[in-house]
């Protein structure tokens, strides 16, 4: 975990989980879950399992599985899952792909959010 009082520059690699409280600023790559609090920053590329916003992420986010967006949640660039959760407050500008997953077909359905213009 990065703290809140933190700023931290460099890149993360490995497994497992990743939260930041604090300022991040480079790649994060993880085979596990990652997740930015309500109020701290990331500016950066994201590869994770599930990818959970609630803070503000300046990059792309690639997620084998699930992305959400919380309301607390900013996302500036392209996101690519399975699956993502948009809640209603939360501010997305970038393309956004979901749906196709190597496993099954998605249908239209599965996506729950809100959609609103910036």
């Amino acid at each position: 975990m990065i703290a809140a009082e933190l700023t931290i520059e460099g890149k993360i690699v490995g497994g497992g989980d990743v939260r930041i409280a604090g300022r991040f600023k480079g790649d994060v790559q993880v085979d596990g879950n990652f997740r930015i609090d309500p109020g701290a920053r990331l500016e950066g590329q994201v590869r994770a399992g599930l990818v959970v916003v609630g803070g503000e992420l300046q990059g792309n986010v690639e997620a084998a599985k699930q992305v959400d967006v919380l309301s607390t949640g900013v996302v500036v660039g392209d996101v690519k899952a399975a699956s993502i959760t948009v809640a209603a407050g939360a501010r997305m500008r970038g393309h956004v792909e979901f749906g196709w997953g190597e496993d099954k077909p998605h249908s239209a359905h599965e996506f729950k959010g809100t959609t609103r213009s910036i």
